[in-house]
């Protein structure tokens, strides 16, 4: 009941989000002669596939958090603490160096083969640290990341496609238009598929020995799962850019309501996602009207100031 109500909360934000932005789209315009056709024009090509991306990128971001942390053990680790990200990126960068001309799934497919790269690197490191602690996990991953877009950087600047990149990779939805959202359905079958193989990944986040014990290969639950964080991330990434830290926040808020049981949480955590992701995009549209800000920058600020909460509170639980 309580899921239900959640879904219908969500449905409610999407449908207020509509009617916020610059163009004058409301009840009263949607009806009458000229003004009303172009009101309509609005809500059909921009605002309802904008409310669509907006609820697809979050509840695909979150979840590809919350396998990353299963996988990992740690509660720190999301695609943007983990060197995902910065892969996805190096990839569409390599794309719009060799082949600029490739159809948008082809860059994806590109983004994807770099962040799962990008993300398998990052699991091979943690492996070789004895006795990690929690705090350094997102560090190793945050100073990979730094590393692989250092290389980005540096290759954009040589290719004068620094612009272009910082366009691309920034996570704005202000230029989602029907017919350029469309890959992000691909992350809702993935949030689907994650959802189904739950239970798969809470038992090989109990460790490698465990998963065996109980007849599962351990190997083959991972690549799956670091498969589906990787095309999410690519999917989002591609399409509408950098979504930073909500798989951090969000996985994190629903464990310390609802526990650690990844098959009961999953859509909780897809709608909080989606509802997180459309709020910080309506703040964004409004709080400098008539400019936007973009979603990427209020999830980094946000991210960034919950981030140092779960440090400073587990540095507290540890003292």
């Amino acid at each position: 009941m309580k899921l239900i109500a959640a879904t219908c909360l969500l449905v409610l934000l999407a449908l207020i989000s509509l009617f916020i932005g610059v163009s004058d789209v409301s009840l009263q315009s949607l009806f009458g002669d000229e003004t009303a056709r172009r009101a309509q024009f609005v809500l059909v090509e921009t605002r309802i596939p904008r409310a669509l991306a907006l609820i697809l990128a979050g509840a695909g971001m979150a979840v590809s958090g919350t396998i990353m942390q299963i996988l990992a053990r740690n509660r720190f680790v999301e695609p943007s603490t983990a060197g995902t990200v910065d892969s996805a990126s190096l990839g569409i960068l390599t794309v719009m160096i060799l082949a600029p001309g490739l159809p948008v799934f082809g860059k994806m497919l590109v983004a994807t083969s770099f962040a799962l790269a990008g993300t398998a690197l990052f699991m091979l490191i943690l492996r070789q640290i004895p006795l990690r602690s929690p705090v350094i996990v997102p560090l190793v991953g945050i100073m990979l990341g730094g590393v692989i877009s250092a290389i980005t950087t540096f290759f954009a600047y040589r290719f004068d496609l620094l612009q272009s990149m910082g366009a691309w990779t920034t996570g704005d939805f202000s230029a989602v238009l029907r017919g350029r959202y469309e890959l992000l359905w691909l992350s809702f079958g993935l949030t689907i598929a994650a959802y189904i193989a739950a239970d798969r990944f809470t038992v090989a986040g109990m460790g490698e020995a465990f998963t065996t014990n109980l007849g599962l290969n351990y190997r083959r639950v991972m690549t799956l799962g670091l498969t589906i964080v990787s095309m999410v991330t690519a999917c989002v990434v591609t399409t509408v850019g950098i979504v930073p830290f909500l798989g951090l926040i969000v996985p994190n808020v629903v464990s310390m309501v609802m526990g650690d049981s990844m098959r009961r949480s999953l859509p909780w955590i897809a709608l909080l996602g989606a509802g997180l992701v459309l709020i910080c995009d309506m703040i964004g549209r409004t709080i400098n009207a008539p400019y936007e800000i973009p979603v990427g920058t209020i999830l980094g600020v946000l991210g960034s100031a919950f981030f140092l909460y779960l440090v400073l509170r587990k540095s507290a639980r540890g003292a």
